[in-house]
């Protein structure tokens, strides 16, 4: 399975389960009058909306380059997830939190309390199956890495996007059952709306984790850096090419790369030679990183290669 249909299998799968479980929840919350049931239900729905908004990315980063955008559309994707992230926050943890106050101010005893518990029970088995097939990708493509690690180099924010709101649903059923649990047994109709401000919580800490990774990727990261690696290598091994000096490196989207390398020729190469040696450059760097949709070769000595990261790597302390 390749990537792009990875990561759709993994927002179908999610897409499928919030809705069903969206409208089983807020049909309970409205029998029972369960804070922490509404705002589950909020959390699904918006939970939908978001995978919506990440096939909707998935499709338009997936159009072939036009003349402009001679990159492609890779960073659309990124741009949805920024929005997935600002809804989670504002619809989400804000609903969760107005919710849980409310009902702080003016508790109501929930009423059936069996609809609730089975609704709770039957999301949680959706819930963890998503779940599971978002981990089951996400552990295919992190290979080595921590998970923690692979989340930060992550480049497709669609499968760390759904499972990390799928790790927040589950924690947020885990509140709503301890909420409801706790105000039916200590009659104390207040702890459901504290599960709703735990669940606000939650969603909130989510929002932060997606805003800061798919800002990142927005404004503009670096590939992994094997991928540079590989371009140097390359590089150094045709024999017109004195010194591989560097490789600057831009991710456009999940499998769109843009990148720069520094080379030295032979001084003794004609511009025909030269230009042979690009060509065969770009034609061994493509079958090697297919996910390249631009790579410029610029003739530098390395004493200058060397300056130019020297005042990069100075304007980065200074910011």
């Amino acid at each position: 399975m390749s990537a792009p249909h990875g990561s759709r299998l993994v927002v179908y799968v999610a897409l499928v389960g919030n809705l069903g479980i969206a409208i089983a929840k807020f049909i309970a919350a409205g029998i029972s009058g369960s804070s922490a049931m509404l705002s589950e239900g909020v959390h699904s729905l918006v939970d939908t909306i978001n995978e919506v908004l990440l096939l909707h990315g998935l499709r338009r980063a997936a159009r072939r380059p036009t003349p402009t955008h001679p990159f492609g559309y890779g960073r659309e994707l990124y741009f949805w997830s920024f929005i997935v992230a600002l809804l989670v926050f504002s619809m989400g943890a804000g609903v969760s939190l107005y919710e849980g106050v409310q009902h702080l101010r003016h508790p109501q005893p929930a009423r059936s309390h069996g609809l609730a518990y089975a609704v709770l029970a039957i999301s949680f088995v959706f819930e963890g199956t998503s779940w599971w097939v978002a981990l089951r990708e996400f552990r295919r493509r992190k290979g080595k890495l921590g998970y923690f690690e692979a989340f930060r180099q992550s480049k497709d924010p669609s499968t760390f996007t759904v499972l990390l709101e799928d790790s927040a649903a589950l924690l947020g059923l885990l509140f709503a059952f301890a909420g409801l649990l706790g105000a039916q047994w200590l009659d104390m109709p207040q702890l459901d709306g504290v599960a709703s401000i735990g669940i606000a919580a939650v969603l909130a800490f989510t929002a932060f984790l997606l805003a800061r990774e798919t800002k990142g990727l927005l404004i503009g990261e670096p590939a992994h850096p094997r991928v540079a690696e590989s371009l140097l290598s390359i590089a150094a091994r045709d024999p017109d090419v004195r010194a591989a000096n560097g490789v600057l490196t831009m991710q456009m989207g999940p499998n769109q790369v843009v990148a720069t390398l520094s080379a030295e020729f032979e001084d003794s190469r004609t511009t025909p030679q030269i230009e042979a040696c690009i060509g065969r450059i770009e034609a061994a760097a493509r079958q090697t990183h297919p996910e390249l949709v631009a790579l410029f070769i610029k003739p530098q000595t390395p004493e200058v290669w060397r300056a130019r990261r020297e005042a990069m790597e100075r304007a980065a302390q200074e910011n």
